[in-house]
């Protein structure tokens, strides 16, 4: 018998495997890992009534996955194209109009002795579009451009004043105006020079986009839709270039889109988007890549949760809401899909545990307690 009290006969060495079998079981359970098994997590495919769908991402499907519905994405994406409108700006309500009428006669209504012209100054533009004149009452000029206004009034004074010839000065209001807000060297309100000033034209006039902005984006708030695109495809992209209209709001923010990074990779957080878009294949990379000795490679996963009215039992989109996309990264065909699969903003990418870092760590256990034996016998004989 050796100090142990498990024997070296074969009675005690069955006893020690027995023991080993039982340490080994336990351990297996409850080993500590940074990260979940792929199987671990898709323990639901083959379920009768699976709570979520998983598919493999291949070369083959990407085309069709990327025509699903977009999921994590708010406001109006279809940003305006651009158009052309008229060099001149024309009157809205709110606008003054400053009007100097010059007369000759000696005799005139609107002039004093020994004086040629009369000024009026300031007279706003009222809720009808429409200036106050004396002698001729209300005149509408609101859509009319400044040439249109000078003419109409001069045509009304005439049967007054025949020989008058009238000069007018616009001051654009409230209501001719744009506003942009944030992420630029000035924010303000910017008048309308005129109806073709387009959204490069004010970011130019309001000093320029900020430098320090991660992946900055404009937002247009035109009436009761938002539209939106980023800094770089607006520069890149002269068809982007939209026309403002006033009243309209330009917002200008940093990129706040994001995707969680968790597992067996270099980074385990929250990760912004760096650009536009960003394929599976960066996001890998952005997350620090896996970690060598821990992750499995044929298991990257990406967690995306669709709004109810995405799903679609036809299969021309998901067929529930929560869906866990497959990444193959050990194949030539799982790393080109992965270069196409793009990830939607509140997605989650997982790198999964190997299991054979679960192996080793029970074989290292299995070598500790086996060495631990060896010193026993060794020291009972």
């Amino acid at each position: 018998e050796s100090i142990t009290g498990w024997g070296t006969g074969v009675s005690g060495k069955l006893r020690l495997i027995t023991l080993l079998a039982a340490v080994l079981a336990l351990a297996a359970c409850s080993l500590p890992r940074g990260a979940a098994i792929q199987s671990e997590v898709l323990n639901q495919k083959d379920a009768e009534k699976p709570t979520f769908q998983v598919i493999e991402v291949t070369r083959a499907n990407v085309p069709g996955l990327a025509t699903w519905s977009a999921s994590g994405w708010h406001g109006h994406y279809h940003w305006p194209n651009t158009s052309h409108g008229s060099s001149s700006s024309v009157i809205r309500t709110g606008d003054r109009i400053d009007i100097i009428i010059w007369d000759s006669q000696d005799n005139s209504l609107l002039t004093s002795p020994g004086e040629r012209f009369a000024e009026i100054k300031g007279v706003e533009v009222d809720a009808q579009g429409s200036v106050f004149l004396p002698y001729v009452n209300k005149v509408g000029i609101r859509g009319l451009t400044a040439t249109g206004a000078r003419a109409k009034i001069q045509e009304r004074l005439a049967p007054i004043l025949p020989s008058a010839q009238v000069q007018l000065n616009l001051q654009q209001g409230r209501d001719h105006t744009v506003d942009v807000v944030g992420g630029v060297g000035k924010p303000g309100a910017y008048p309308l020079p005129s109806r073709n000033y387009k959204v490069l034209n004010l970011l130019a006039d309001a000093g320029g986009v900020m430098p320090d902005l991660r992946n900055p984006r404009i937002r247009l708030l035109r009436g009761s839709k938002t539209y939106e695109i980023s800094v770089s495809q607006l520069l890149s992209d002269g068809s982007k270039n939209a026309l403002l209209l006033p009243r309209d709001t330009v917002v200008i923010e940093q990129d706040e889109r994001s995707f969680t990074a968790l597992g067996a990779s270099g980074i385990e957080n929250l990760i912004y988007f760096p650009k536009d878009y960003v394929t599976a294949l960066e996001a890998v990379s952005l997350m620090g890549g896996l970690s060598d000795t821990r992750a499995d490679p044929k298991g990257v996963l990406v967690l995306r949760e669709y709004p109810a009215e995405a799903v679609s039992p036809t299969g021309h989109g998901p067929k529930m809401q929560q869906v866990v996309f497959t990444l193959d990264l050990t194949s030539a065909d799982g790393l080109f899909a992965a270069r196409k699969f793009q990830i939607q903003p509140d997605d989650t990418v997982l790198a999964t545990e190997s299991p054979i870092t679960s192996a080793q760590t029970v074989f290292g256990l299995v070598g500790a307690v086996l060495g631990v034996s060896a010193q026993a016998n060794a020291i009972s004989n």
